[in-house]
C-alpha cells in the first residue's frame, strides 16, 4: 500500500512503494492504481489520496506517475523524489526556484570567498559533532560505558580544534585541481572526519541485542545497522531538499561539501547538523526497542536492505520523528524536526545576505 504520513499541520508527505503501481490525477485527488500480485495474493485495487495535503512524494522503483498528476504537484510546490526500489536516490523534480534571486548570487559569492565560506563550513561541523556528543552523553547516562565517555570527550577535543580555526586562515587552494589541499578548509574536513570516526566507533555499544555494528559502511552498506543509517540519510537528504528550495537558495553550491555536478552539497551541509537527532535516534529506537527484527533484512551479494515489511516501520518511524516538537535553540519557541530543517536554512540565508552576524546551528543538549 502507498503510504501518506500526515504532519501535524494536515499535510503530508506520500511514499509509493508498490511496484508497478500507476498514479492518475482525478479531480481534486490523486488515485494510486494498484496492480494484483498473484505472489502475495493481493487483489487489484484503488488508493484515493487528497490531492491538496500532499506536499512531497517519495517514490521507489517501478512506479508511474501521469502527466496530470505531475502537473498538478508541481502548481502546488510539491516536489517529487525518485529512488530505486532499494532506497537510492536517483534524481527529483522540483517547483522553480524562489524568486529572490539576489539571495543566490550572495550565496555564490560567499561560495567563492575562503574566508566567509570557512566561517560558515565551520557552524555545519560544530553542530554536527555538537549533537553527535550530546546523543552519546544522553545514552550513556544510565549504561556508564568507559569507552562511550571517552569517545565523548574525544569528540569535545575535535571541537575545541574547530573553534581554534580562524576564519582568516581560510586562503585559496595552492592546487586548483585538489580544492581541499593546503586549506584551512582540508584542515576543518580532517577535523570533521575524526569527530565522525570516534562517534562511529562506539555506535555498536549504544544497540541492545545482537545488533552487530563496527564502522560505517556506505557502499554497500554491509550488515543491517549501516542499511538503515544508509536508507535515513537519503530520506533526510530529500526532506532538506526541499527546505533549500523553499527557502530559494541553490541546493548544489555549498559550503561544507565541494560543489561538483550532481552533488546537492548544500542540502548536505545542513543535513549534517541533523543526521544524530533524526536518523541515528530513529535507528537506534527501532533497533532496541525490537521494532525490527533480523528477518526485516535481506542480504544480497554482501549488501543489505530492508524488507517491505521493515521500510515501512522505518517510514513510519522517520514520520513520527519529524514530527518530534522540540524547543528551537536560537527562536526558543517550540518547533518540529521538520521545521527545524526550514529554519535552519532560512538561518543560512539571513547570515548569508548581512541580517545576521553569525550562524549558529541546530544544537541539542
Amino acid at each position: 500500500m502507498p503510504q501518506l504520513q500526515t504532519w501535524e499541520d494536515g499535510m503530508a508527505t506520500l511514499y509509493l512503494t508498490e511496484p508497478h503501481s500507476v498514479v492518475r490525477k482525478d479531480g481534486d485527488t490523486l488515485v494510486v492504481h494498484i496492480p494484483a500480485d498473484e505472489k502475495r495474493g493481493t487483489e487489484k485495487r484503488k488508493v484515493r489520496i487528497p490531492l491538496f495535503k500532499v506536499t512531497q512524494v517519495v517514490v521507489y522503483g517501478d512506479v508511474t506517475l501521469t502527466t496530470p498528476a505531475l502537473m498538478a504537484l508541481l502548481e502546488q510546490r510539491a516536489d517529487v523524489c525518485f529512488c530505486s526500489y532499494y532506497g537510492m536516490f536517483r534524481g527529483r523534480l522540483a517547483p522553480p526556484f524562489g524568486k529572490n534571486s539576489l539571495i543566490r548570487l550572495e550565496q555564490h559569492r560567499v561560495h567563492n570567498d575562503p574566508v566567509r565560506r570557512l566561517a560558515l563550513a565551520k557552524g555545519f561541523v560544530r553542530g554536527k559533532l555538537g549533537n553527535m556528543r550530546a546523543m552519546l552523553m544522553r545514552a550513556n547516562r544510565k549504561r556508564k560505558d568507559p569507552e562511550i565517555e571517552r569517545a565523548a570527550k574525544a569528540i569535545k577535543g575535535v571541537v575545541d580544534q574547530v573553534e581554534a580555526l580562524r576564519p582568516e586562515m581560510a586562503t585559496l587552494p595552492p592546487d586548483p585541481s585538489r580544492p581541499q589541499s593546503g586549506t584551512a578548509h582540508g584542515t576543518l574536513l580532517g577535523l570533521e572526519g575524526a569527530g565522525t570516526a570516534f562517534y562511529f566507533g562506539v555506535f555498536g555499544r549504544l544497540l541492545k541485542g545482537d545488533w552487530q555494528f563496527k564502522r560505517r559502511y556506505r557502499r554497500p552498506p554491509r550488515d543491517p545497522v549501516n542499511a538503515l543509517l544508509s536508507y535515513g540519510y537519503v530520506l533526510l537528504l530529500n526532506q532538506v531538499m526541499s527546505a533549500v528550495n523553499v527557502v530559494g537558495l541553490d541546493p548544489y553550491v555549498g559550503f561544507l561539501h565541494s560543489s561538483q555536478y550532481g552533488k546537492p552539497a548544500l542540502a548536505l551541509d545542513v543535513m549534517e547538523v541533523f543526521r544524530p537527532l533524526v536518523v541515528d535516534s530513529v535507528v537506534l529506537t527501532l533497533l532496541n526497542n525490537g521494532m525490527l527484527t533480523q528477518r526485516d533484512f535481506i542480504e544480497e551479494f554482501g549488501a543489505w536492505r530492508l524488507t517491505d515489511r521493515g521500510r515501512r516501520t522505518f517510514l513510519t518511524k522517520f514520520e513520527e520523528r519529524l514530527d518530534t516538537e522540540v524547543r528551537h535553540p536560537v527562536f526558543e519557541y517550540g518547533a518540529t524536526y521538520r521545521r527545524c530543517l526550514e529554519l535552519e536554512v532560512r538561518l543560512v540565508a539571513k547570515w548569508l545576505v548581512g541580517d545576521i552576524k553569525g550562524y549558529r546551528p541546530f544544537a541539542t543538549r
